[in-house]
Parts: structure tokens; sequence; C-alpha cells
């Protein structure tokens, strides 16, 4: 069993920063791959950031490739996404998630675990 509790989450203006982190617990969190997902208002949840259990592999939603930065520390069971110029569209409630397995998955049905998400709010 993996529990996943997330934070981080605001109210930031376009252009700007934030750091969401995933804090996971179960002595297999190394083991698992893990992923940020997220669901806008009216919207179908959506991948946006995936990373295998080592840490040296990273898949991304086009969407934010090259502004988000999914990251581990398996020492201290945390995930991070580092979101940088962000905009409007990428208002969400942001989950993390994790699934058994090795490969970097990017629909909601591979998954095993959920956090509860923290809601992400741009302004223009």
């Amino acid at each position: 069993q993996v529990q996943l509790v997330e934070s981080g989450g605001g109210l930031v203006q376009a252009g700007g920063s934030l750091r969401l982190s995933c804090a996971a617990s179960g002595r297999t969190f190394s083991r698992h791959v893990m992923a940020w997902f997220r669901q806008a208002p009216g919207k179908e949840r959506e991948f946006v950031a995936a990373i295998n259990w080592r840490g040296d592999i990273t898949r991304y939603a086009d969407s934010v490739k090259g502004r988000f930065t999914i990251s581990r520390d398996n020492a201290k069971n945390t995930v991070s996404l580092q979101m940088n110029s962000l905009k409007p569209e990428d208002t969400a409630v942001y989950c993390c998630a994790a699934r058994n397995g090795i490969v970097l998955q990017v629909t909601n049905d591979e998954y095993d675990y959920w956090g509860q998400g923290t809601r992400v709010t741009i302004s223009s």
C-alpha cells in the first residue's frame, strides 16, 4: 500500500512558478513509477509528468514540456513537480499517482494509488 499526500498548490500570476510536493508512505515507494496528473474544471483528468523508480527517466505531456520538471527523492519518499512559466491554462487540481511496474504510463487506469490533490490557480 502507498498513501500519497500533495502540498504546494496556490494562487500565482501567469509567468510565475510553483513547486508541488507529494509525500508517500509505504516501504515500497522506491519501486513505484510516480506521476502527476491534473484536472481542470469541466475537463477530464490528464497526464502531466511521470518518473521512473531511479529518477533517471522522465516523461512529460507536450503542454508542459520545457516548463515543468518532475523529480523524486527516494530517501525522503517524496516526488516533486517544479512548475515554471505558468499559464492560466495550467489551472487545475494536481494529483500525485503511483503505479507498480516500470513503464511510465500516461493513462489514469494504469495507476494504482492516488492522492487527494492540491489546487493550482493561475491568474492572467
